[in-house]
């Protein structure tokens, strides 16, 4: 990553399961050049982490607040990561 470049953690809390939220992170988060992964979390919230360019970074976790049409996002939680994930982006199973 360069200097421009940074990963965070999300948690996003709300009706965001059975609405296609994953499917649209990993789509939303592919068109912005991002890498990282999303997955469901058994206590009903999406869990992610995005890495990348810091301005695109920051409009992923902008988006993240609507998300996709039948979403009801509640409320996202940002955290700085050490994290490096793998080039690309991935729905991971439920944890």
């Amino acid at each position: 990553m360069t200097d421009d470049s940074k990963t965070i953690h999300a948690i996003i809390s709300g009706k965001v399961q059975g609405v296609w939220f994953r499917a649209w992170t990993q789509e939303t988060a592919e068109e912005l050049g991002l890498d990282g992964w999303v997955r469901n979390r058994r206590d009903g919230t999406v869990e992610a982490v995005f890495s990348g360019p810091s301005t695109s970074v920051d409009r992923m976790v902008e988006l993240a607040h609507d998300g996709p049409s039948h979403a009801r996002v509640r409320d996202v939680q940002v955290s700085d990561s050490a994290e490096t994930p793998t080039p690309g982006f991935e729905k991971r199973p439920t944890v």
